[in-house]
């Protein structure tokens, strides 16, 4: 699928980064790697438990129109 190099946020797994630096890497000071690892896994783990599947992704979107163009070079 094309996603635009000026628009990361279009690529899903962008949000899910974002998500695991904001609830597991910002404002922590871990003693260790392990301790960093550990609580990124835990992230992990809790959100796979939590998953459902996307959809209804910009439903009125011009971009899922077959007749769009975008205005790319």
């Amino acid at each position: 699928m094309f996603t635009p190099s000026n628009a990361s946020w279009l690529n899903w797994i962008e949000c899910e980064f974002t998500a695991l630096r904001y609830f597991t890497l910002d404002g922590s000071d871990y003693p260790s790697h392990n301790a960093q690892e550990d609580a990124i896994a835990s992230y992990v783990r809790w959100r796979n438990k939590r998953a459902r599947p996307k959809r209804y992704f910009a439903i009125d979107s011009k971009i899922r129109r077959p007749d769009y163009l975008p205005n790319v070079a």
